[in-house]
C-alpha cells in the first residue's frame, strides 16, 4: 500500500473517534482492552471500538512505512477533531499496546 492510501485509510478510521455514540461491542485481546481503556481514561470518546482499534493499530503500520510520530500525530488532530495533545496522546497510546517497540523512540 502507498503512504497515501494509508493516510486515507487512517482519516477514515480516526474520522470516528471523538464521537460519542453506538454501542460497544466486545473486544478481542488485552491490548485491545488497554487501548481502549487509556483512551476513555483521558476523555476521548470514539464511536466504534472497532473503528479505534483499527485506526490504533494503524499508527503502527505507519509507523513501520517510516511515518514519523508527529507526522501521525497531525494526521490524527487533522481528521479526528482532536486537539494537538490528545492527538498525540493517541499515537502513543497506539504505540504502547501495538508496537512497544516504537515507545520509547522521541518524535
Amino acid at each position: 500500500m502507498t503512504r497515501k492510501l494509508l493516510g486515507a485509510i487512517l482519516l477514515a478510521a480516526v474520522a470516528l473517534i471523538g464521537v460519542p455514540g453506538a454501542a460497544q461491542p466486545a473486544r478481542a485481546d488485552a491490548n485491545d482492552d488497554a487501548f481502549i481503556a487509556a483512551l476513555k481514561a483521558d476523555g476521548i470518546d470514539h464511536e466504534s471500538v472497532q473503528a479505534a482499534i483499527a485506526a490504533g493499530r494503524l499508527v503502527c503500520h505507519q509507523l513501520d512505512m517510516g511515518k514519523s510520530q508527529d507526522e501521525i500525530a497531525t494526521d490524527v488532530m487533522n481528521s479526528s477533531g482532536l486537539d494537538a495533545e490528545h492527538s498525540g496522546y493517541f499515537v502513543a497510546v497506539a504505540e504502547r499496546a501495538y508496537c512497544p517497540r516504537y515507545a520509547d523512540i522521541p518524535s
